[in-house]
């Protein structure tokens, strides 16, 4: 409890700055009193990366030097836009998730390449040849030709958006493997930044990082052809990655790994969903769940650019993270497998009452024996009017739904971490593993999630414990799991009217107030349970990244942590930016002054 006096003010605005401030000082003392392992994690993480930060001067030139990782990199200091430390666990997860894939395929190259062998050993002795004799050098038609000249060891990297060089530097220093990497940019000044940072670590700037100047998407549809193609396409822009996701998908070889983010989540979480549309091709609804639905929304999206080149997305890793999304997919080629995109993606129905939801796959696929057959999806799925509360539905998507992550990779990742050195994550290297262990406990097959929260903000009752919760619908039968997205998530295979079920029990439990008639709440109360839900605690009610005490959801480790403004042309910016503005408004008050010398003119001819 605080030891605080609410004074009279003379004022209903008065009043309510009051209570304001009451609830700010609460929610400080309830922060301070946490005091948890996550927000000392977050402090640390902000303390680190502006220790990092000191000025470099170059031929009269001040620069900023930050160290990350094991790069050094030097921006403009008239420029620190240039630089967000927020996005740097985007880069440690992208280091460690590109590591995770070279090991991979690694491996499915050598496994190939040795299936090939022994297939050439056995044509030469069913030939009467000795299958011990050199053979040669491998056969060069389809798409195995790609990787004949090639020391299969090795990636080749596209860092499409490269800004100042810093991604590529770690990619080039902390990453086994890597043949080279193109660091492009669309900017001259920005490809200048980015040579100065290659030669400032020592990396040789002709053969391991290749500084590119050029639009991001003519790269890549420069590098269509397969013995141009890249192992790994990294797109990480300022706002929306749509304008360049048909040329990614297009640019990566067989089996390679293309890395989004994507930060105009305002879009992606419903609050613009006829631009949603306009850029992703899908309509985005504000619910609970909104940051998987965003992540669902991209999957499909790129996954719809991949089949029109008989190409289709395998997702490893999809997380929503601070205010942005980062996702991890490998690209294949095959004509048979594009067949399948059509019951991959779902619409969305969604109670405007109650929230309960519906998916409508866009098509299915029957089998019989060896038959396949494709067919167009049937439904709707629900009524006109939401069985549990008689309200209309609204429709979203479509999107993914299928598994947005890999549990295989997901696992190799963990292990991979694991395995970094400690001083290379040390701002992150809890929080990685601690998400990534909730990502490895989320059910795959279960798309989108409910909040506790919001269900018992529906029916306006007194909310359970997490665990109570989870231990019913355990003790029913179903499955359940947490989100990464969403501390609060209850992601489950249980339908809608089971958890009301298990809702209208609680309530009998507590003091419940009967709800206003007409509302969604009444409408829900109204009805029996159908299922007696029994409350005892299970075994699995918490997940066991919660038991272990990881960082599962950090807090930030400083104010206004987020997105900053769009980077600036160049160095000088600033000033060209403010010359440039005085000008127009220059301008303007000079049109103005000359209208008025002309009105007034004409108000003497009227008079004469």
């Amino acid at each position: 409890s605080l030891n605080v006096k609410v004074f009279s003010f003379a004022g209903t605005r008065c009043m309510l700055r009051g209570c304001r401030l009451v609830l700010q000082m609460s929610q400080k003392a309830v922060t301070k009193k946490k005091g948890s392992a996550s927000a000392a994690a977050a402090g640390t993480a902000g303390a680190a990366a502006a220790a990092a930060r000191e000025l470099h001067t170059i031929d009269g030139e001040e620069f900023i030097k930050v160290k990350e990782g094991s790069a050094e990199i030097l921006f403009p200091k008239s420029n620190e836009v240039f630089y967000n430390p927020v996005q740097e666990f985007n880069r440690d997860l992208t280091v460690a998730v590109i590591q995770t894939f070279q090991r991979i395929n690694s491996k499915e190259r050598a496994a190939k390449a040795e299936a090939r062998k022994q297939n050439r050993a056995a044509e030469q002795k069913k030939r009467g040849q000795d299958g011990d004799d050199e053979a040669g050098p491998a056969p060069t038609r389809g798409k195995d030709s790609d990787y004949v000249p090639r020391d299969f060891t090795k990636i080749r990297i596209l860092e499409a958006l490269s800004a100042t060089g810093l991604r590529s530097v770690r990619f080039a220093k902390e990453i086994e493997g890597v043949d080279f990497i193109v660091a492009n940019d669309y900017s001259e000044d920005a490809v200048v930044n980015i040579r100065r940072n290659v030669l400032h670590n020592g990396v040789d700037a002709d053969t391991k990082i290749k500084p590119s100047l050029g639009d991001a998407s003519l790269v890549m549809y420069q590098h269509r052809a397969p013995h141009l193609r890249f192992d790994v396409v990294d797109i990480d822009p300022y706002g929306s990655a749509a304008p360049f996701l048909d040329a990614a998908v297009q640019s990566v070889v067989d089996g390679g790994l293309v890395c989004v983010t994507c930060t105009d989540m305002a879009i992606l979480a419903g609050n613009h969903s006829e631009s949603c549309y306009a850029k992703y091709g899908a309509i985005a609804l504000r619910t609970k769940a909104c940051h998987e639905m965003a992540l669902r929304i991209i999957l499909h999206c790129i996954n719809l650019h991949a089949s029109r080149y008989k190409r289709y997305i395998v997702p490893v890793l999809s997380m929503s993270i601070d205010f942005y999304v980062r996702l991890f997919m490998r690209v294949y080629t095959s004509a048979s497998e594009v067949k399948n995109s059509a019951s991959k993606a779902s619409m969305v129905y969604q109670c405007v009452g109650c929230d309960a939801t519906e998916l409508q796959p866009l098509g299915k696929v029957s089998k019989s024996g060896a038959s396949v057959k494709f067919k167009p999806g049937t439904g709707p799925p629900v009524d006109m009017h939401c069985g549990h509360c008689g309200r209309a539905h609204q429709i979203g998507g479509p999107m993914w739904n299928t598994a947005i992550h890999d549990g295989d990779f997901v696992s190799e990742l963990l292990q991979t971490i694991h395995e970094i050195p400690k001083d290379r994550f040390e701002n992150n290297r809890d929080r990685l593993v601690g998400q990534l262990s909730v990502v490895k406990e989320e059910l795959p097959d279960v798309p989108l999630y409910y909040t506790l929260h919001g269900m018992v903000a529906k029916l306006h009752c007194q909310s359970p414990s997490m665990s109570v919760f989870r231990s019913a619908i355990l003790n029913a039968g179903y499955r359940v799991s947490s989100s990464h997205a969403n501390p609060l998530a209850v992601k489950t295979d249980a339908p809608a009217e089971v958890l009301w079920d298990i809702l209208r029990c609680w309530v009998k439990t507590t003091n419940f107030k009967q709800p206003k008639e007409g509302s969604p709440a009444h409408a829900i109360m109204a009805k029996e349970p159908k299922l007696e839900a029994n409350f005892d605690k299970h075994k699995d009610a918490v997940e066991s990244s919660k038991r272990q005490g990881l960082t599962r959801f950090p807090l930030n480790p400083e104010p206004n942590w987020g997105p900053k403004a769009r980077a600036k042309a160049g160095s000088d910016a600033s000033a060209v930016g403010a010359e440039i503005k005085e000008q127009q408004v220059h301008k303007r008050k000079t049109q103005a002054g000359d209208g008025e010398e002309d009105a007034e003119d004409d108000k003497k001819k009227v008079k004469e």
